[in-house]
């Protein structure tokens, strides 16, 4: 058997397999991929993608031998074979493509917080919120627009109507104020 497969040309191996000859396949096989894989590495670098492109050729070949025809069949199988790499390779660059274009989802935007941590977060927030309410008004004001608003001492200091050292001194005491009342 094997010496007939040796004096098979491809366009033979191709109608074996196309009637499901595995050992066909195999020679087909044995005979172009390195062909098959030098030409490919001229258009691509990323031996990956050249891999799968590969395996997506001979899987299309071994579903699609029947489709070649043959002797009526224009072309060759080697010709034959390339186009269908061809195809592949194209399908996987613009499979990179789009997925370059997908924006990252990050693990941490996906996964709900535990219950545990739903509550402490509830209960801390209860008891800042009692906390800030506990402090003068002058201070929560100062700390509103420095921490909350995002403003600057200098821009705090303009829209409050106070030195810019008040503004300092009222969000340090402030802040020592709650870590008070928090711990």
């Amino acid at each position: 058997m094997r010496r007939s497969l040796d004096a098979s040309d491809e366009q033979e191996l191709v109608r074996r397999v196309a009637r499901g000859d595995k050992r066909a396949f195999d020679e087909l096989y044995r005979r172009t991929a390195p062909w098959l894989e030098v030409r490919l590495r001229r258009r691509c670098t990323d031996p990956d993608v050249i891999a799968d492109v590969i395996q997506e050729t001979y899987l299309a070949v071994w579903r699609a031998a029947g489709s070649f025809g043959g002797g009526d069949h224009k072309g060759t199988a080697v010709g034959w074979l390339w186009t269908i790499a061809a195809h592949r390779l194209v399908d996987a660059f613009r499979r990179r493509a789009r997925q370059a274009q997908m924006p990252a989802v990050h693990p941490a935007d996906t996964v709900v917080p535990a219950a545990e941590d739903e509550v402490m977060a509830a209960r801390v927030g209860q008891e800042l919120e009692h906390a800030l309410a506990v402090l003068p008004p002058e201070m929560r004001a100062v700390l509103r627009a420095t921490v909350l608003d995002g403003f600057s001492v200098r821009e705090t200091s303009v829209l409050l109507g106070v030195p810019e050292n008040t503004v300092k001194s009222r969000v340090r005491r402030a802040r020592i104020a709650l870590r008070e009342a928090l711990s």
